[in-house]
């Protein structure tokens, strides 16, 4: 039998993908519990032992922003991913000022939530984590100027049309700014991006 990897809670209210996660995760070596929704998983927060919370944003009754505001008052301190809608950068960053460490896209990798799952179960070591911080910092220091404007821009879920709007030059020219950002931040995505301006300390609560 494989030995378990630590706790992972799934609250999501779509039966299929509770049931997807389930096997996924399962399969990967984590103990794995699921709820329906987010008051659901409150009720039995009190009894639970450590692990990452994996929660949809968008739930009826209370969303995962109204979760992550809950957890935040709660002595017990458990990393949460949240899962997000296709483009859905303006409330994944709120969720990450909540106090969310990460955030996935749907559809998502399913590697990448593992390796995800993985690293917020052993952020124990602080020094690893200031190495990295201070890593992209570096990588945000070397933006020229308006490259550091189109990342603001990028991060607060801005299009391309309207940043240019904002600094009155050309979509097409905003399009080279956004390849240069994605390039020197080694971000492979606008969600990607997002986190890594959030370790780097650019959005801040």
């Amino acid at each position: 039998m494989m030995p378990q990897k630590g706790n992972v809670y799934v609250i999501d209210d779509d039966p299929a993908m509770r049931d997807s996660l389930d096997f996924l995760l399962g399969s990967a070596g984590f103990n794995v519990r699921l709820y329906d929704s987010a008051l659901t998983f409150l009720e039995t927060l009190p009894d639970l032992a450590f692990g990452c919370v994996i929660s949809d944003v968008r739930m009826p009754g209370m969303d995962g922003i109204d979760l992550l505001r809950r957890l935040k008052k709660e002595p017990k301190a458990l990393p949460t991913v949240m899962m997000t809608g296709h483009g859905d950068i303006p409330l994944a960053v709120e969720a990450m000022k909540l106090g969310a460490i990460d955030f996935l896209e749907k559809p998502f990798d399913d590697e990448r939530l593992v390796l995800m799952i993985s690293a917020a179960l052993s952020q124990t070591d602080s020094t690893k984590n200031e190495s990295i911080s201070a890593d992209i910092s570096l990588r945000i220091a070397s933006l020229s100027p308006r490259e550091r404007q189109v990342l603001d821009g990028l991060v607060a879920g801005l299009s391309n049309k309207l940043i240019a709007r904002d600094y009155n030059i050309s979509p097409r020219t905003i399009e080279v700014y956004r390849a240069n950002v994605m390039t020197k931040m080694q971000a492979s995505s606008i969600s990607e991006l997002v986190r890594l301006a959030m370790r780097g300390g650019i959005l801040k609560d």
